[in-house]
């Protein structure tokens, strides 16, 4: 009997498993399985989405009205559990305390910049183009000095959504102004730079609303937020936001640069007649635009990181939020967006990630 008590309780202590070659403990458990896809929005709000990758950290930021914000990922797909940093706040008057709009980082010559519009009082024709300098190698941190205003001063009007590209060895600023101190139209300007806070040459137009799908909710029309875009090949693009951001329809048009051509002379720039990335009401996805660009983190894929509203009638406000989607190019060398993805569904992450 002591026997059988023993054996008993043998297998009550060790299980009944341990008594088979083909059995044995299960081991710890299993890892959870990866997760190879995310869902679009990215954040709740998230008006102007601007995107940047310096190393392997991507630094993102987007329209806050008082202040700028960064947030600093690895993986873009997971934004939303990304550390963010207030590092700059605007000041309680003088003519970038209101309005802080469509801000961007961009690294040039071993510093942070970022470039940001903003305005002196609620009147919006108070708006201009101002950049602060950050020579820490990470932005979240060190100090960010305010290097003023960005000005062709011959032309000193509304002017917004500044924004940098280097070309042929030399910093172009791009933005959206006015024509004077009367007219509200919105245009798309270009002018050389002699450092990152300065121009170099007076603005040049190389683009004006004129097909009727620019000129939604006019007046004013609209042509602003400006995006440089370079295929493999070298070709050059700007990617602009057209129609008024009041409206469903706000959109992308695309502007062509001719090979070897000079970004100065309006001639060099061809546009596309009809826009290259729309609204589609069944996505959740109302005026679609104000866009920016990244590679996926092994650098083989190329993203749109875009804002959009999710139901209509909702304007320039802050349930615009950002969405972002692989996209292609085409047999001539353009960028082909295709059209927005559904809130909800499950994309696959950028590779790398």
């Amino acid at each position: 009997m002591k026997q059988l008590y023993i054996a008993i309780l043998l297998v009550t202590l060790i299980g009944p498993g341990s008594c088979s070659k083909k059995g044995g403990s299960p081991g710890p458990n299993p890892p959870p399985p990866t997760v190879t896809t995310f869902t679009n929005p990215l954040l709740n709000s998230g008006p102007d989405p601007w995107i940047v990758k310096k190393d392997s950290f991507y630094y993102y930021t987007h329209t806050l009205g008082n202040r700028i914000a960064v947030w600093k990922t690895k993986q873009v797909s997971a934004l939303s559990s990304a550390p963010t940093q207030t590092v700059w706040s605007a000041p309680s008057t003088g003519p970038n305390s209101r309005n802080i709009w469509a801000p961007e980082l961009h690294y040039i010559n071993n510093k942070w910049y970022a470039y940001y519009t903003a305005g002196a009082s609620p009147d919006l024709a108070t708006q201009r183009t101002f950049v602060l300098e950050n020579a820490n190698a990470d932005p979240l941190t060190g100090t960010w000095t305010d290097k003023g205003q960005i000005r062709d001063a011959a032309a000193d009007f509304f002017a917004i959504d500044g924004t940098v590209f280097t070309y042929n060895g030399n910093n172009y600023f791009t933005w959206s102004g006015h024509a004077s101190a009367t007219d509200n139209m919105q245009r798309i300007y270009i002018a050389r730079m002699s450092d990152p806070w300065t121009l170099a040459t007076p603005r040049t137009l190389i683009s004006s609303p004129q097909h009727a799908w620019e000129t939604n909710g006019a007046p004013p029309a609209v042509n602003e937020g400006p995006q440089y875009l370079k295929n493999a090949a070298g070709k050059v693009f700007i990617v602009y936001s057209a129609s008024g951001c009041w409206t469903d329809d706000y959109a992308l048009g695309l502007l062509t640069l001719a090979d070897g051509g000079d970004p100065l002379n309006p001639a060099h720039w061809t546009k596309s007649p009809t826009p290259v990335f729309v609204k589609k009401p069944a996505s959740g996805a109302y005026g679609p635009g104000h866009n920016s660009f990244f590679k996926s983190a092994d650098g083989t894929e190329d993203w749109i990181l875009y804002h959009a509203n999710p139901n209509a009638g909702q304007g320039c406000g802050d349930f615009r939020n950002p969405r972002m989607q692989k996209f292609t190019w085409n047999a001539d060398g353009t960028p082909n967006f295709g059209e927005p993805v559904s809130t909800g569904v499950k994309i696959q992450k950028p590779s790398g990630e």
